[in-house]
């Protein structure tokens, strides 16, 4: 296993439980107790971790795993949820994409429709997402509108009032939120309070607002609320969410696609 894979699943493992210890994590990972010491020493300078005695804590009260260093988690189920909400843009439509690895998924979905291969252009898509703008870049058919704004390091989203000066100006058929939580009582939100004000103004600026969420996201709350349920209309997500999780969403209003 790599450092850069190692460091990912570490990271994971700790945002999971709270609490690493070495002996726990090298027999988690298949490693050696010092190679883990060492990686925990490491991730430690960069501010990633609090080093304990024998493991280590989440940094922070509040902690957010930077999206470089999320890796394979619901992979699968993000992929198919991707899929799913490509097909719900139509050729020629605008498209907001929030920041977050299940909407980068979306954006690769859009990019590999045979249906959208050529027009003038065959779609346009508006993020404040970097990678994603630069993932769909190279695509000649597509218009890349990028809000504008300061970089989030953690989610490679552009934040303030540079971004909210662009979204003021359009309108946009679809906006896909990327979301840490959503539920029918407290909404769609995110961890930063800043990001989740952006995403707020795509969905006021779309016609229709679309969740893509894996089932852990569902039926749990974040700091920052990004919209209210009612404000969603349609919910993708995987099949394990629960049959009671997807009554209560159906009851209020939101299509459910789960896939």
């Amino acid at each position: 296993m790599s450092r850069d894979a190692r460091w990912k699943a570490l990271l994971e493992l700790l945002v999971e439980r709270g609490r690493l210890e070495v002996e726990e994590a090298a027999a988690e990972l298949a490693v050696s107790a010092a190679t883990i010491r060492r990686d925990f020493d490491q991730l430690a300078e960069q501010q990633m971790l609090v080093r304990t005695r024998g493991g280590a804590v989440v940094h922070g009260v509040s902690y957010e795993l930077p999206l470089r260093y999320k890796t394979a988690r619901h992979a699968s189920e993000k992929q198919r949820i991707a899929k799913a909400v490509a097909d719900l843009v139509a050729p020629g439509e605008a498209v907001g994409l929030t920041g977050g690895t299940t909407t980068t998924e979306v954006a690769r979905a859009l990019a590999v429709r045979s249906d959208l291969a050529s027009g003038s252009p065959a779609l346009t898509v508006v993020t404040n997402a970097l990678n994603i703008a630069n993932e769909l870049a190279v695509r000649p058919q597509f218009k890349i509108v990028v809000t504008g704004g300061v970089a989030r390091a953690q989610s490679y989203e552009l934040i303030g009032p540079l971004a909210d000066g662009v979204l003021s100006q359009i309108t946009i058929d679809v906006a896909v939120l990327g979301v840490v939580s959503f539920d029918v009582t407290h909404g769609a939100a995110a961890h930063d309070e800043a990001e989740a004000a952006i995403n707020r103004l795509l969905c006021e600026r779309a016609e229709r607002v679309v969740v893509a969420a894996d089932s852990s996201k569902l039926g749990r709350r974040a700091f920052a609320r990004i919209c209210a349920a009612d404000a969603v209309d349609t919910l993708v997500t995987d099949t394990a969410a629960g049959p009671e999780t997807v009554q209560r969403f159906e009851e209020a209003g939101i299509q459910v696609i789960a896939v």
